[in-house]
């Protein structure tokens, strides 16, 4: 029997995840998250910390769930706030483990720290990387990693030639015991960051994210049964404001509340009453261009980031972040950002191709930014599509959007920028 120990990241749930199921249950099953304190630090240049209030009171949210879930099947969670690769190597040394499971994530950071803790630990531990969290594994992919196609279209084409996503695996029933002695729980999260604990998303959003799974699968049950609005999705994708032109399922699914398999395998199920459509089709593309921007990170590596030192920002930069360009349209989406922490599709793209076209803008400082300020940050896609519009790394083709033109297609009267005029918060919690 052996003693293990589960490092949660971006897999904060218990059904379709790897990390917690066994062919032979170990003896004890110690489960840790911990947030990276370099996270709560703001960045010199940029002037803001890596995880922003939004996210971060999300991320509680969420973990305090997964407790909840871990404690019914006999187990629990233990929360550290430190350096990742020192806190559960502390962990092994002091509780005898013998095994270390860890997702594989996307991110470089990640990775890194993976083979930190791999050479900290030696032969004596075994570490076990496994794939979750994406509706392909990598040993499914119709080609190796390193040979990823450049762009999505050339990836999808390649997949849909012949693919099968694997059904979602349900929650465990019971788990091993928690190791006798060892530390449990988590410190509140106004001990953390009190902004965090107080922040709370401006009403003109239309919609309140909670972290956890059964606030995730509310969303989905809502999105796919309750309003039929996947239905309409191809239709209403590019709407900028409203509480269900967008599945919003991305913040569970970036936190991993959800897995990719699990949309899934719901969209299926209501084709299988409803019909298959050009919307649920588009639907499932989506969380397709999920899995090619996390293969795509896994063959980039630091790439992704373009260099991880940021360039000083310029005026222009901070009136953007702060919504104060002048552009109603560009200024709109860069208050609901800072007010809500999320972002249409649409308003994504006309705000970065401003910053990087017309603004003349670094893309890496405006990635950094919605890093910070997004609740849905996931670092593959987040960075990949910044990556993708600044036309830099995989895909060079350059991508400017007209921004007047585009509010004009869809804002035409106006009404989204007139939701998000003054008076409200800039992004930096002053008064505008």
């Amino acid at each position: 029997m052996s003693r293990m120990l589960v490092w949660l990241r971006n897999d904060l749930r218990l059904a379709d995840n790897p990390l917690f199921h066994f062919a032979t249950p170990p003896e004890s099953l110690l489960c840790v998250y911990v947030l990276d304190e370099a996270w709560l630090t703001p960045l010199p240049r940029l002037g803001a910390s890596r995880v922003g209030p939004a996210r971060l009171q999300f991320l509680w949210q969420s973990l305090i769930e997964l407790r909840g879930e871990l404690l019914k099947r006999g187990s629990d969670l233990l929360v550290r706030i430190g350096d990742p690769v020192d806190a559960v190597a502390e962990l092994v040394v002091g509780h005898d483990i013998d095994e270390v499971r860890v997702r594989a994530d996307a991110g470089w950071e990640e990775q890194q720290a993976t083979a930190q803790l791999a050479e900290r630990l030696g032969d004596a531990v075994i570490l076990s990387r496994q794939d979750a969290g994406t509706l392909l594994d990598e040993a499914s992919l119709p080609m190796a990693v390193d040979d990823l196609p450049a762009s999505f279209s050339a990836f999808r084409r390649k997949v849909e030639q012949d693919w099968s996503v694997p059904g979602a695996v349900p929650a465990p029933v019971t788990l091993p015991n928690w190791p006798a002695g060892a530390p449990r729980g988590f410190p509140p999260l106004d001990k953390v960051c009190e902004r965090a604990a107080a922040w709370a998303p401006d009403p003109r959003g239309g919609f309140a994210f909670t972290g956890g799974e059964a606030a995730g699968w509310s969303r989905l049950d809502h999105y796919l049964w309750e309003s039929g609005a996947v239905a309409r999705y191809k239709q209403t994708r590019n709407v900028l404001a409203g509480a269900d032109f967008s599945t919003r399922l991305s913040p569970w699914l970036s936190q991993g509340c959800l897995s990719a398999r699990q949309v899934h395998d719901a969209v299926r199920a209501w084709e299988a009453r409803h019909g298959a459509n050009d919307s649920s089709y588009w639907l499932v593309l989506e969380l397709l261009w999920r899995d090619y921007f996390h293969w795509a990170a896994r063959q980039e590596g630091a790439s992704l980031f373009g260099g991880r030192e940021l360039p000083v920002p310029s005026d222009d930069f901070r009136a953007w972040c702060d919504g104060r360009t002048g552009v109603p349209f560009v200024d709109a989406a860069m208050r609901e950002l800072a007010a809500t922490g999320w972002l249409s599709n649409r308003a994504r793209q006309n705000a970065a191709s401003y910053l990087v076209r017309d603004l003349g803008g670094d893309w890496r400082l405006g990635a950094a930014w919605f890093e910070h300020c997004l609740i849905d940050h996931d670092v593959a896609s987040n960075w990949g599509n910044w990556r993708y519009l600044a036309g830099v790394g995989r895909d060079t083709r350059p991508r400017a959007l007209d921004v007047h033109d585009q509010a004009g297609h869809y804002d035409p009267d106006g009404s989204y920028a007139a939701l998000w005029q003054v008076p409200g918060v800039s992004a930096h919690g002053e008064e505008t």
